[in-house]
């Protein structure tokens, strides 16, 4: 089978990746994809947003499966494009239509439907320009620190998280006033949630769905958690607080009503689901979802699928996922992500890349990458994440840090404390 996947990050790098391992006769190509999906798939350059270049690509590499990477095209509506154009036969596409992607793509959404389904989530109100006075009138009710969100997609800089007041309505009036053009036109403001995050990840066919493994990412460009959000500076898999218990309360209170809910409200949803979770003494809440597999967690969930991972992509094409069986692995996977000096803010791009001819112990899945002249040079904020697994988290992290000591470009940055916070609970 020919098989498309749409995306340029370290997401579609690992999908690539970890389907170039299936048994099954299998022709990959990525678009536009990478430097690293180019070793094992042809890369196609085109833009996943421009709909007819991927129809075309569809068509002149009898692709019969695609898999959307990203959340922008989902957004959009590229699953509704591929599977109404009669011309495309019976194309499988890996991920939601437009009316299951505003899980993701629209925040008052998303808090609708968990409040109609019973999903636990944080208490919330949306407002708009013409009612921010209420806006302001809600957040009194609220305890600080307040959390404003914009309704539509910001790239990952929508949501604010603000301890003072007068900041917080500063900040929520700009919003409003068209900082984020029309995916602010409305702004969610929720109840701050006190707990651990973590990420939870599911495969469905619209009817059956299965676990994949779970991850904690870590969102802040410095060490102990400060500064700046960004787009993800590593991941962890397993989560030692997401035992078995706990697990089976995301499952009976989230996963379920979610693909129940889903059903009920008729979206035709086959894909990926993430969940974005907090544990509040030991209860599961959700944070929001997103459409899609999570950058960097894909680079640390994906290492630990046992089984071939094509066979769950083809039940969610067949809808017989629950005839397909996983198998996760015991091991630590764990994600160090190499980055740009001055992300999440303004960088440079062109320098030149050495040392990944010299890791050997870790996978490297490239985020950011492109080749120039044969060289390979960063082409974005984050470059590069190097993933090691190990029968602990210590032995993966030693793994990925000493990979990391043998890359080198100008203005290289990257955390040193991936996963300190969790080592007590995975040795």
């Amino acid at each position: 089978m020919n098989i498309l996947i749409l995306g340029s990050g370290g997401r579609e790098h690992a999908i690539t990746w970890k389907l170039a391992q299936s048994k099954k006769p299998l022709k990959l190509f990525a678009a536009p994809g990478n430097p690293g999906t180019a070793a094992m798939a042809v890369n196609i350059d085109i833009d996943p947003m421009d709909f007819n270049a991927v129809r075309k690509a569809v068509i002149d590499n009898q692709i019969r499966m695609v898999v959307v990477g990203p959340e922008a095209p989902l957004a959009a509506g590229i699953t509704d494009f591929l599977e109404d154009d009669p011309s495309l036969g019976d194309l499988a596409v890996i991920g939601p239509r437009r009316e299951g992607a505003r899980l993701e793509g629209s925040k008052d959404f998303a808090k609708g439907f968990m409040k109609r389904h019973g999903i636990p989530t944080a208490a919330y109100d949306t407002f708009t320009p013409d009612t921010i006075d209420d806006a302001i009138s809600f957040m009194r009710t609220l305890k600080p620190p307040y959390v404003l969100k914009a309704d539509g997609l910001a790239a990952g800089k929508g949501v604010l998280i603000i301890n003072d007041f007068d900041e917080a309505v500063s900040e929520l009036r700009a919003m409003l006033g068209g900082r984020f053009g029309e995916a602010g036109s409305k702004v969610v403001i929720e109840e701050y949630l006190r707990g651990i995050e973590l990420s939870a990840f599911v495969i469905t066919d619209g009817r059956s769905y299965r676990i994949l493994p779970e991850a904690k990412d870590y969102k802040r460009i410095g060490e102990g958690d400060t500064g700046k959000n960004t787009g993800g500076m590593g991941a962890v898999s397993p989560v030692p607080f997401a035992s078995k218990s706990f697990m089976a309360k995301v499952e009976e209170r989230i996963i379920k009503p979610t693909v129940e809910g889903l059903m009920k409200e008729g979206i035709d949803y086959r894909g990926f689901i993430f969940f974005g979770l907090m544990n509040i003494d030991g209860d599961p809440f959700v944070i929001e979802y997103n459409a899609r597999l999570g950058d960097p967690e894909t680079e640390v969930i994906l290492p630990r699928i046992d089984s071939d991972f094509f066979d769950l992509l083809e039940g969610v094409a067949y809808r017989n996922l629950e005839s397909r069986s996983i198998v996760i692995s015991p091991e630590t996977a764990v994600t160090v992500m190499i980055v740009s000096g001055g992300y999440p803010d303004s960088y440079g791009k062109g320098f030149h890349i050495s040392g990944t001819d010299s890791v050997t112990e870790s996978t490297l899945f490239h985020a950011g990458t492109k080749t120039d002249n044969r060289h390979l040079v960063t082409s974005g904020g984050r470059v590069i994440a190097v993933t090691s697994t190990g029968s602990s988290m210590e032995s993966a992290l030693e793994k990925s840090y000493s990979s990391v000591g043998r890359i080198s470009f100008s203005g290289m940055n990257y955390r040193r404390d991936i996963g300190f916070d969790l080592k007590d609970g995975l040795k």
